[in-house]
């Protein structure tokens, strides 16, 4: 018995070797509000950011998406949120990111029309997801869209003093108005020469501005943009595109977004997500062995939920699961 097991866990493994996203795509939970009724994709992120999919986004589009809100809200990636609070103010106002086929859809115009919530800062497009290239410039905008919801919704509610996006009220608007040589309410006609921070697209007024520049920042720092190619087709935005260059350059917002009092997020996500925030011991003998994996094997035969069990903490106890804890075994 106990080979037939041992087997059964190493051709899992094999299979599943390449699997990096310990997430399932569920069906939509909200088709009765007219606002989400035009999905039919849906993934809870660690209970508190949720991500919303038409049916023509492939699964590995929508995964990609979930994985890197994960490695966002879990930058270490224990399995656990890295900030208690920020996932308190993620769940409460629940925090999601909606993936459309393209701008303009009929689901877009449908979710526009109804949704009247205060967990949505940005959206995605099929077209500007790339999984392989994950948070790459003009290749996957993952990162940029999903940093701008955690970060509006849940940043700037729960450190307005260092976060605020209106003018003259937190540090980071001072350092904004620092990058861009003066404070300016409406986009100018030219920049001044000092500045760095240069964006030009008058339909973003100053908050759209302050959330822009707390992406630019994280990224930066993060190494995302320190290519040759990404630094030129940026500067015309934004010219400090090398961790290097926004340390020497931007001492205030360096400063402010490295504070260990916020956790941020400062490692670059990858598209990997698959912890294990459990040590895989389910029966208490201070050992993980086939024992363990036969505890989780019942529950999922049994259809029963357990927390210890739930080793990637995706609310369900599945197959992954039984993934995890062979790789513990296994070493």
């Amino acid at each position: 018995m106990n080979r037939i097991v041992v087997s059964f866990i190493l051709l899992l493994k094999f299979i599943l070797a390449q699997n990096d996203v310990c997430f399932n795509i569920e069906s939509n939970p909200n088709l009765d509000d007219p606002a989400f009724d035009c999905f039919s994709k849906y993934v809870n992120v660690l209970n508190c950011f949720e991500v919303y999919a038409e049916s023509n986004i492939s699964d590995h589009k929508v995964l990609h998406v979930a994985s890197i809100a994960a490695e966002l809200l879990d930058n270490n990636e224990d399995g656990i949120i890295d900030d208690e609070n920020l996932y308190i103010q993620l769940q409460s106002k629940r925090a999601l990111i909606p993936i459309f086929t393209f701008d303009g859809s009929s689901c877009m115009d449908n979710f526009m029309d109804f949704y009247d919530g205060d967990g949505v800062s940005a959206v995605l497009w099929r077209n500007e997801i790339e999984p392989s290239e994950p948070g790459h410039w003009g290749s996957d905008a993952t990162v940029e869209e999903v940093l701008h919801t955690i970060n509006h919704v849940g940043h700037v509610a729960l450190f307005p003093e260092a976060f605020n996006i209106i003018p003259n009220s937190s540090i980071m608007s001072d350092a904004m108005d620092i990058a861009r040589g003066g404070q300016f309410i409406n986009v100018p006609n030219s920049y001044p020469e000092e500045s760095w921070y240069h964006y030009d697209d008058w339909t973003c007024d100053y908050e759209c501005q302050a959330i822009e520049y707390f992406y630019w920042s994280i990224v930066s720092y993060m190494g995302i943009l320190d290519d040759p190619q990404t630094c030129s087709g940026i500067y015309n935005e934004w010219e400090l595109c090398t961790p290097e260059l926004f340390q020497n350059t931007d001492n205030l917002m360096y400063s402010l977004i490295t504070d260990n009092e916020y956790k941020l997020p400062l490692l670059a996500p990858d598209g990997n997500y698959c912890p294990s925030s459990a040590d895989g011991d389910l029966n208490f003998d201070d050992i993980v062995n086939v024992l363990d994996v036969i505890i989780v094997v019942n529950y999922i035969l049994n259809m029963q939920y357990n927390n210890l069990a739930d080793l990637n903490q995706d609310n369900f106890v599945d197959v992954l699961d039984v993934v995890l804890i062979s790789n513990i075994i296994l070493g």
